[in-house]
Protein backbone atom coordinates (compact mmCIF):
# COMPACT_ATOMS: atom_id res chain seq x y z
CA UNK A 1 0.00 0.00 0.00
CA UNK A 2 1.32 3.47 -0.37
CA UNK A 3 -0.12 6.88 0.40
CA UNK A 4 0.15 10.34 -0.99
CA UNK A 5 0.37 12.85 1.93
CA UNK A 6 -0.66 16.67 0.48
CA UNK A 7 0.02 19.52 3.38
CA UNK A 8 -2.73 22.39 2.86
CA UNK A 9 -2.15 25.91 4.32
CA UNK A 10 -6.53 27.19 4.08
CA UNK A 11 -6.70 31.03 4.46
CA UNK A 12 -9.12 31.53 7.29
CA UNK A 13 -9.88 35.08 6.22
CA UNK A 14 -11.15 33.97 3.03
CA UNK A 15 -13.35 31.01 4.15
CA UNK A 16 -14.14 28.68 6.55
CA UNK A 17 -12.36 25.51 7.46
CA UNK A 18 -15.61 23.37 8.06
CA UNK A 19 -17.06 25.14 4.96
CA UNK A 20 -13.99 23.56 2.85
CA UNK A 21 -14.03 19.88 4.37
CA UNK A 22 -17.64 19.76 3.23
CA UNK A 23 -16.70 20.89 -0.54
CA UNK A 24 -14.20 18.36 -0.64
CA UNK A 25 -16.45 15.83 0.52
CA UNK A 26 -18.86 16.32 -2.29
CA UNK A 27 -16.99 17.93 -4.70
CA UNK A 28 -13.93 15.63 -4.67
CA UNK A 29 -14.38 12.57 -3.01
CA UNK A 30 -16.91 11.22 -5.88
CA UNK A 31 -14.19 11.51 -8.67
CA UNK A 32 -11.10 10.41 -5.62
CA UNK A 33 -13.54 7.30 -5.20
CA UNK A 34 -13.50 6.07 -8.78
CA UNK A 35 -9.71 6.18 -9.29
CA UNK A 36 -7.97 3.10 -10.03
CA UNK A 37 -6.43 1.38 -6.63
CA UNK A 38 -8.25 4.34 -4.25
CA UNK A 39 -7.98 2.18 -0.70
CA UNK A 40 -8.88 5.42 1.38
CA UNK A 41 -8.59 8.73 2.98
CA UNK A 42 -7.87 10.28 6.17
CA UNK A 43 -8.69 14.52 6.57
CA UNK A 44 -6.85 16.52 9.67
CA UNK A 45 -7.51 20.04 9.99
CA UNK A 46 -6.99 22.48 12.67
CA UNK A 47 -8.77 25.64 13.48
CA UNK A 48 -6.11 28.16 12.18
CA UNK A 49 -6.39 26.34 8.19
CA UNK A 50 -3.36 24.09 8.53
CA UNK A 51 -3.95 20.85 7.23
CA UNK A 52 -3.05 17.58 6.00
CA UNK A 53 -4.97 15.42 3.33
CA UNK A 54 -3.40 11.33 3.29
CA UNK A 55 -4.71 9.31 0.53
CA UNK A 56 -4.42 5.40 0.28
CA UNK A 57 -3.63 3.67 -2.66
CA UNK A 58 -3.24 -0.23 -3.56
CA UNK A 59 0.47 0.26 -5.23
CA UNK A 60 2.98 2.66 -6.19
CA UNK A 61 1.98 3.00 -9.67
CA UNK A 62 -1.94 4.18 -8.81
CA UNK A 63 -0.76 6.46 -6.25
CA UNK A 64 1.53 8.25 -9.16
CA UNK A 65 -1.55 7.95 -11.87
CA UNK A 66 -3.42 9.48 -9.67
CA UNK A 67 -0.99 12.90 -9.49
CA UNK A 68 -3.25 14.14 -12.55
CA UNK A 69 -6.67 14.44 -10.48
CA UNK A 70 -4.46 15.63 -7.13
CA UNK A 71 -3.71 18.39 -9.35
CA UNK A 72 -6.94 19.22 -11.05
CA UNK A 73 -8.15 19.27 -7.29
CA UNK A 74 -5.90 21.89 -6.26
CA UNK A 75 -6.11 23.80 -8.41
CA UNK A 76 -9.96 24.14 -8.09
CA UNK A 77 -9.17 24.96 -4.89
CA UNK A 78 -6.26 27.67 -5.25
CA UNK A 79 -8.28 30.70 -4.11
CA UNK A 80 -8.73 29.18 -1.05
CA UNK A 81 -4.94 28.40 -0.15
CA UNK A 82 -2.36 31.03 1.74
CA UNK A 83 0.77 28.92 -0.17
CA UNK A 84 0.98 25.96 -2.28
CA UNK A 85 0.14 22.56 -1.28
CA UNK A 86 2.73 20.41 -0.82
CA UNK A 87 2.91 16.78 -1.91
CA UNK A 88 5.17 13.64 -1.36
CA UNK A 89 4.53 9.46 -1.68
CA UNK A 90 5.40 7.57 1.10
CA UNK A 91 5.25 3.08 0.94
CA UNK A 92 2.86 2.96 3.93
CA UNK A 93 4.87 0.46 6.40
CA UNK A 94 2.44 0.47 9.53
CA UNK A 95 -1.04 1.32 9.79
CA UNK A 96 -3.07 0.70 13.15
CA UNK A 97 -6.15 2.45 12.82
CA UNK A 98 -8.11 4.27 15.78
CA UNK A 99 -11.06 3.21 17.51
CA UNK A 100 -13.00 5.84 17.12
CA UNK A 101 -15.86 7.80 15.90
CA UNK A 102 -15.46 9.64 12.84
CA UNK A 103 -17.22 13.07 12.25
CA UNK A 104 -19.85 13.54 9.82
Amino acid sequence: MFSRVTLLDIDTLRTDVDDVLEQFKADVMPRVREAPGYEGVAVMLTPEGKGMVLTFWESEEAAKASAGLAASVTEEFVTIYRSPAGREHYRVAYVEPPKVAVEA
